[in-house]
């Protein structure tokens, strides 16, 4: 990803909640080693077409985009 992803980005409605929550163990997993922990993200119901994560209420943009930095991170620690 280019840039971060806003909330109403069109392109977070393509995801499925089961696509979601693969995403969001990916996170747990990923995030573990960078310091990003919680007892339960999961997602919490759609606001006008956009799942939430529950993490805050988050929306499916800021799952994608922290996501994004946590690959990049490891990306950067591999060298």
């Amino acid at each position: 990803m280019n840039k971060p992803l806003s909330p109403a980005d069109p392109a977070t409605l393509a995801y499925t909640d089961a696509e979601i929550t693969g995403l969001l163990r990916e996170l747990h997993q990923r995030g573990q080693g960078l310091g990003l922990l919680w007892g339960s993200a999961r997602t919490n119901g759609t606001v006008n077409g956009h799942i939430l994560v529950n993490f805050g209420n988050a929306p499916v943009s800021t799952l994608l985009n922290l996501l994004d930095l946590v690959r990049r991170t490891e990306g950067s620690t591999e060298a």
